[in-house]
């Protein structure tokens, strides 16, 4: 079997850095956004913060208005959550990294595993030459930076982005894999937490290294068959998972903002049918059919409403999904008094061509 080389990308302090992305002026302040409770103006906890205002102690969970006193007398700056703008900019992020992988697997909204074994012919100079393209690519195209660890498996991988941050870049090759990963403290590991660490402290364990020359059978005594032989295996730097989609795309969908406030069915329209043809075009390159299409409009005072509208048979023709959209923005706009300020379009109730396949050798079987 030909060595795997995975990569694992992760888009540095994510909210905070698309908030940069969004207004260029905050960039050189210490930046940290919020999960408001509403309770009172500072109640509330740091979601993230970029690494200015990680220098000054602010960092994910802390109080609000212990982040505030951290930064008393700084020009710093405090914002809430924007969860839908930072889902749009990750979806555009994760179709630039789709495009240079073999095999892909997104595993948070700022993070993913990519299989280039094959697109780099297992070649690791390849794969830093791609991972440097990638960084290129995420930059140019969204004004982010991204740290990027390239290694034999997902763990290494893992373990590796997470060394130079942010805007790293470190690769690890199937043969030093051993002596990159000894010096490491053990919390390096997943699935290795405080108490885990703490209980391993007891018994001499504190690096992986020292993991690694850990009795195996102590091991699951102490914590248990499954555990016990996956730090066993992780402190070896052993790690078969392959990278692949988490369940097939359950929708594909794009959102923007008008350029201003409207109830004009062909302003909506001109902006619908581009959002349709960027969705359309990742739906062919991932060999999709659709059953279902929706409209999303977002009105002036930031509710949100949503039509959605059912085929018969799974399709993937162009045609159809815009014909469907118009149908679905119309019948809104003649059912509402509703202003939209953003608008988007979804398809879901996806299938892969052979899926399709199967169900009509079944249906006539």
């Amino acid at each position: 079997m030909q060595a795997r080389i995975i990569m694992l990308v992760d888009l540095d302090y994510f909210y905070a850095q698309c908030e940069e992305k969004r207004n260029p002026s905050l960039q050189g302040k210490p930046v940290v956004v919020c999960v408001y409770s509403g309770r009172t103006e500072d109640s509330g906890a740091v979601s993230t913060a970029n690494y200015i205002a990680r220098r000054y102690g602010v960092k994910s969970g802390i109080p609000i208005s212990l982040a505030k006193k951290k930064l008393k007398d700084i020009d710093s700056v405090f914002l809430p959550v924007d969860h839908e703008f930072y889902r749009e900019v990750s979806e555009k992020v994760m179709e630039i990294l789709r495009s240079h992988a073999d095999e892909f697997e997104q595993v948070g909204i700022d993070e993913a595993y990519m299989d280039v074994t094959q697109g780099t012919r297992g070649s690791y100079e390849e794969a830093k030459e791609l991972a440097a393209r990638i960084k290129k690519d995420v930059w140019t195209q969204q004004k982010l930076t991204c740290s990027i660890g390239v290694g034999p498996n997902k763990l290494v991988a893992k373990i590796a982005a997470d060394i130079q941050k942010p805007d790293g870049l470190t690769l690890i090759e199937a043969g030093e894999v051993g002596r990159f990963l000894s010096p490491l403290p053990v919390s390096r590991l997943v699935g290795v937490g405080r108490k885990t660490e703490k209980k391993m402290e007891t018994l001499g364990i504190r690096t992986v290294g020292d993991l690694a020359r850990f009795d195996v059978q102590r091991l699951v005594e102490v914590f248990g068959r499954k555990l016990g032989t996956y730090f066993h295996n992780a402190s070896l730097g052993i790690d078969d998972e392959p990278v692949q989609e988490r369940g097939e795309a359950e929708s594909l969908s794009r959102i923007s903002t008008l350029k201003e406030n409207t109830r004009e069915l062909a302003v909506i329209l001109e902006e619908a049918e581009k959002l349709c043809d960027e969705v359309y075009a990742r739906l062919l390159r991932r060999g999709l059919s659709f059953r279902s299409v929706s409209i999303l409009v977002v009105a002036t005072d930031l509710s949100v409403y949503s039509r959605s509208k059912t085929i018969e048979n799974p399709t993937k023709e162009l045609e159809v999904f815009k014909k469907t959209v118009r149908e679905l923005f119309a019948k809104f706009l003649s059912e509402s008094d509703v202003e939209a300020r953003r608008v988007g379009v979804k398809v879901s109730n996806l299938a892969k061509e052979e899926e399709k396949q199967k169900q009509l050798t079944n249906f006539f079987g």
